[in-house]
């Protein structure tokens, strides 16, 4: 029996440029060590990819996403990928560590206001219009540029527009797939999502993650239908299905390797 294929984890490296800074950007095409290519691998932070151009698939745990201009895709830590590449891909990646919000906001749970990101019951992609495209490259564009010429209160700047830029997609995104559009969220229903990344193997019954957070199972329904729509059951199941097929990618990864 073939064993599980060893992915490999990239970290983030806050001292890149000398001060921390817990945000990078770059050029897919141009980026030093940006993997691009087949071999299975992991990120321990957050990115959203700006494709420009390019045509293949993304596979983030096994779910294939198509690479076409104007394509927006959002990965959040610990998922499995690989590109497939058929026509070369050039555009943006920028990732971050997640304290680079949450201690500025003091809510570790602040990322888990967006749709896209620990998502998986939609797709983690999205392909809008280039007049939507543009509007998002321009807010890049100023992080890029910030980040050729950095100051002490560069960390501020960048942070403003690197929110506006996450506000602004979580809208394109909740119209592309019919989910809630305001980041604000109950607070009990992204604790039961950060729950879901952190006890997922433990706990697996809507009973024990409402003994967890401390209300009633009715009620973390209700929040669940009312910011997901889908009941907190369904939530798990899907969660499920994302652990099942990232093993089975792995798994078949492995038997290929053993080829």
């Amino acid at each position: 029996m073939a064993s599980v294929t060893k992915i490999k984890t990239y970290h983030f490296l806050p001292c890149k440029y000398g001060l921390e800074l817990l945000l990078d950007i770059g050029r897919i095409e141009t980026l030093n060590n940006y993997v691009l290519d087949n071999t299975l691998h992991q990120l321990s932070f957050y990115e959203v990819i700006f494709i420009e151009e390019g045509s293949g698939t993304f596979t983030l745990d096994e779910n294939k996403i198509l690479i076409a201009p104007q394509t927006i895709i959002f990965t959040s830590p610990g998922q499995v990928r690989c590109w497939e590449i058929k026509e070369k891909v050039k555009g943006y990646t920028l990732f971050f560590d997640k304290d680079f919000l949450h201690l500025f906001f003091s809510d570790e749970l602040f990322l888990y206001r967006f749709q896209y990101f620990h998502q998986y019951s939609h797709p983690t992609a999205i392909r809008i219009s280039e007049e939507l495209f543009e509007k998002c490259l321009e807010l890049v564009h100023g992080i890029a540029q910030e980040f050729g010429l950095l100051q002490n209160d560069s960390n501020h700047l960048i942070r403003s527009l690197l929110y506006q830029l996450l506000v602004i997609l979580n809208r394109y995104y909740a119209c592309i797939h019919n989910v809630q559009r305001d980041t604000y969220i109950h607070a009990d229903f992204y604790r039961f999502r950060s729950l879901l990344e952190k006890k997922f193997v433990d706990d697996r019954s809507v009973d024990a993650y409402s003994k967890v957070l401390n209300i009633s199972t009715g009620f973390l329904n209700k929040i669940c239908r009312q910011f997901s729509g889908l009941s907190a059951q369904q939530m798990i199941h899907y969660k499920l299905i994302s652990e099942i097929k990232k093993q089975l990618y792995q798994n078949k990864s492995a038997k290929e390797n053993c080829l």
